[in-house]
C-alpha cells in the first residue's frame, strides 16, 4: 500500500508495477481511454507487408495521407495537417498563435495549460458546473470571452466529463469569437465515439470559418498511440500554411503513414466500435442507475465519470481497492475543479466492464 499519494495516468504502468508489485502485464487498464478492440482488423494482417517502407523517406507532403483522412472525414485533403500526434499539433497551434491569454474549457486536459504557459501565456479557465452535469451554458461563456482573450480551447467531447457541445452551439461560439478576435482550437480527441457524432463534429464548420482549427488522434478510437499521428482540419489556409512552416519535416515516420492509410479505410472496424462502446455505454449507466452511492453524468465519450456520494470513502482508495485487484481507474483529484470524490474509467469489453463493477460495488468499496 503507498502511503504517499500519487496520480496514475493511463500510461503509467510501468509506475504502477514498479509501486504496487503488479506486473503491467496483468493489469486491465480502464484509465488509458483507449479502443478495447485494439488495433485495425486490417492493419494488422496488412503493415506486416509494409516492412521495407523503413528503407526510404515519407512523402514529404504525406499527400496519400491526407486524402485517406480526407474520405475518412469528409473533408478536402488540403484543409489537413499531419503531425506527430495530436500532442505536436497542439505546440504548433500555440507556439504559432503565441496567446498572451486563452481561456480553456475545464475540468480537462492538462496538457492545453501547460504548453501556454511554456509559449509565455496565461490562461484562465471557464468552470463546468457539477450542478449542470458538466454541460456548457454558453452565455456565461460568452461573459468571460473578452476581447483580451487571444485563444479558446475546448475538448468535445471532453475530457474527464464526458459532456459534449453540439456543432450548432458551436456555431454560436465561432461567432461571438470571431466578433472579438478569439480563435478557437477544438480537440475531438474523443468525438468518433459519440452517438451523435454528425452532430457533433466541426470538421464541417471549418469550410465556412476562418477562425477554428479541429484536432485529432488515432490514439484513442484507433487504438494506435504508440503509432504517434494525428491531424489538424484548418479551412484557413494561410494559418494552416504557416504551421506547417513551423513544422519539422517527416515527424511521422514512413510505417505509421501507412497504417493510417490502411485503418481509415476499415469500415468493419470502425463498425464494431462505434457498436461496441454504444451498446456498452448505455449498458453501464443502466447498472450504474442501481448504486445510490454514485452518480454518473451522462456520457458521450468511451469512458464515463463518477462522483462519490459516499463519504467514507475517496477517488484514491477506490483506486487502490481497484488496483489491487488487476484494474486501474483513474483518481481524478488531479484535475481542475474536481476533488477526491470523483473517478473515470473507460468503457472495455462486457466482461472486463462486469469485473470491474464488481469490484467498484463490492462490500468494502462501494456497495
Amino acid at each position: 500500500m503507498i502511503k504517499q499519494k500519487e496520480h496514475f495516468h493511463g500510461s503509467d504502468l510501468e509506475k504502477i508495477e514498479k509501486a504496487f508489485g503488479i506486473k503491467k502485464e496483468n493489469i486491465t487498464s480502464f484509465s488509458a481511454n483507449v479502443n478495447p478492440l485494439g488495433i485495425s482488423y486490417q492493419l494488422r494482417k496488412e503493415l506486416p507487408l509494409h516492412i521495407d517502407a523503413v528503407t526510404s523517406y515519407p512523402d514529404r507532403e504525406y499527400t496519400n495521407l491526407r486524402k485517406s483522412i480526407g474520405e475518412y472525414i469528409q473533408a478536402d485533403y488540403r484543409s489537413i495537417l499531419v503531425g506527430n500526434g495530436s500532442t505536436e499539433l497542439i505546440s504548433l497551434v500555440i507556439q504559432l498563435l503565441r496567446p498572451k491569454k486563452a481561456c480553456i474549457i475545464g475540468p480537462t486536459y492538462s496538457e492545453y495549460g501547460h504548453e501556454i504557459s511554456l509559449g509565455g501565456g496565461s490562461a484562465i479557465y471557464f468552470r463546468l458546473q457539477e450542478e449542470q452535469n458538466f454541460c456548457l451554458q454558453e452565455n456565461a461563456l460568452f461573459e468571460m470571452l473578452t476581447p483580451d482573450i487571444d485563444l479558446l480551447v475546448i475538448c468535445n467531447p471532453n475530457n474527464p466529463t464526458s459532456s459534449q457541445i453540439t456543432s450548432e452551439t458551436m456555431c454560436r461560439i465561432l461567432d461571438c469569437c470571431k466578433e472579438r478576435g478569439i480563435f478557437v482550437m477544438v480537440d475531438e480527441t474523443y468525438v468518433e465515439f459519440s452517438e451523435n457524432y454528425k452532430e457533433v463534429t466541426s470538421v464541417p464548420l471549418t469550410q465556412h470559418y476562418d477562425n477554428i482549427i479541429v484536432l485529432r488522434g488515432i490514439s484513442k478510437f484507433f487504438a494506435a498511440p504508440g503509432l504517434r499521428l494525428g491531424y489538424a482540419v484548418c479551412g484557413n489556409q494561410p494559418f494552416l500554411k504557416k504551421m506547417d512552416s513551423y513544422k519539422n519535416p517527416w515527424t511521422i515516420n514512413s510505417l505509421a503513414a501507412i497504417a493510417g492509410e490502411i485503418m481509415f479505410h476499415d469500415k468493419a472496424y470502425i463498425h464494431d466500435t462505434f457498436q461496441l462502446i454504444s451498446s456498452e455505454r448505455e449498458r453501464i449507466c443502466h447498472i450504474l442507475d442501481k448504486y445510490p452511492s454514485v452518480k454518473y453524468y451522462p456520457p458521450h465519450a468511451n469512458f464515463i465519470l463518477l462522483r462519490i456520494l459516499n463519504n467514507k470513502i475517496t477517488s484514491w482508495e477506490l483506486f487502490e481497492k481497484a488496483i489491487q485487484k488487476g484494474y486501474m481507474i483513474r483518481d481524478c483529484s488531479s484535475f481542475q475543479f474536481l476533488d477526491s470524490q470523483y473517478i473515470r474509467f473507460c468503457i472495455m469489453k462486457k466482461e472486463e466492464n462486469n469485473a470491474l463493477l464488481n469490484v467498484l460495488f463490492s462490500k468494502d468499496a462501494l456497495g
